[in-house]
């Protein structure tokens, strides 16, 4: 096997951060000169990943939102560019973040670099015809679906099914007793997570509604209210911006805090799918600017835009999207599956088959072996 010195990665987001970081660490696992770079966030750079840019600048979603920040965007590309085309990575590893990765992508390969697409970007769901761009463009596709590898073969894109990097991650430390006994928390009682994305955004659209129905759900149900805080979140910035007194504030505690909830509001995003993994009944929430909405509605090609109804192919958990995803909503929502036992049974085994689909641990392993072989 040729030696990889230098391996150039470019990941845009708090989930691309996670699942690039078990890469970095195998990468050096298995070699522990390789030289990593490039676009991250703090737990790549814990694995020994050298920053140009942090994710933090990057966390903004939607049309519109990405038009604002084109000379942001534009300056990066420029400077990734020129270290494409100095330091000549061996292997340049895009993870998911497709609307900067596709066309930095195209501007790598002019340099002859060798590239790796790393978590499909969801173009069975959004622009098929993007698949045929790729295909001079991305030498392999590692993607995290079985059924991606059939939709990009056909396509004639070389793609491998590598299984979820999820499952590698998704071990929590902490029992229920545990759990709530850290909190202050009855173990009997309900515990209503929140888990409202880890974009500044997402949180202002749809956060005070989460919070206003499970102010209405915990008050029938008895229930606790836990805030999960993503990574790349101020806990202060939530205290400041939103109501949130009574309610359990968790940073750090993501995964915890979706094990041991009894049910969640989740925003539509990797956190569906990881909250599916534990098992825990859920409403996927979604909401952003109307002419984003709108030109998505228009683009989109799929009927769910949950991630964990996608996966199964059919709706297992309600979507609450746009101007459904009102507080009044949410509640009536979820008491309606709390009340009836039937329907939350179906839901939890529906979720826990779900599981079974993504494959077995040991995807950012397979991701690395891929890296090395290909330089």
């Amino acid at each position: 096997m040729a030696m990889v010195h230098r391996v150039m990665i470019i990941a845009g987001e708090a989930s691309g951060d996670l699942h690039g970081s078990g890469v970095v660490r195998e990468l050096k696992r298995r070699q522990p000169a390789v030289e990593t770079f490039g676009v991250g966030g703090d737990r790549m750079k814990a694995e020994g990943m050298d920053l140009v840019y942090h994710i933090r600048e990057l966390g903004f979603m939607g049309f519109v939102e990405v038009v604002k920040h084109l000379p942001f965007l534009r300056v990066m590309e420029r400077t990734l560019e020129q270290i494409v085309r100095f330091k000549k990575p061996d292997v340049l590893l895009l993870i998911d973040y497709p609307g900067f990765n596709l066309r930095f992508a195209r501007i790598a390969k002019r340099y002859g670099a060798r590239i790796v697409y790393y978590i499909s970007p969801q173009v069975w769901a959004w622009h098929p015809s993007r698949v045929r761009k790729m295909r001079g463009v991305v030498d392999k596709m590692l993607v995290i679906f079985p059924f991606e590898v059939d939709f990009y073969r056909a396509e004639g894109v070389h793609a491998e099914f590598v299984g979820h990097p999820l499952l590698e991650v998704l071990g929590t430390t902490a029992d229920r007793t545990t759990f709530c006994g850290r909190l202050g928390i009855d173990p009997s009682r309900m515990v209503l997570a929140l888990l409202p994305g880890s974009r500044k955004q997402e949180l202002d659209a749809i956060l005070p509604e989460m919070i206003a129905a499970a102010r209405t759900i915990a008050r029938e149900r008895n229930a606790e209210i836990c805030l999960g805080i993503a990574p790349t979140l101020d806990e202060q910035y939530i205290r400041t911006l939103f109501r949130v007194d009574g309610i359990h504030l968790l940073a750090g505690a993501t995964y915890e805090l979706m094990a041991n909830a009894d049910f969640a509001f989740v925003a539509s995003g990797t956190a569906t799918l990881e909250t599916a993994c534990f098992g825990t009944p859920m409403i996927v929430v979604y909401k952003t600017s109307w002419p984003t909405y709108l030109i998505g509605r228009a683009l989109v090609r799929v009927r769910n835009i949950g991630l964990v109804n996608i996966v199964a192919g059919r709706q297992i958990v309600p979507e609450l999207i746009q101007h459904r995803a009102n507080a009044r909503g949410l509640a009536r929502t979820a008491l309606g599956i709390l009340r009836d036992p039937q329907i939350l049974a179906q839901m939890k085994a529906d979720l826990s088959a779900l599981r079974g689909q993504l494959g077995t641990p040991g995807a950012s392993g397979r991701v690395a072996d891929h890296i090395l072989a290909m330089a």
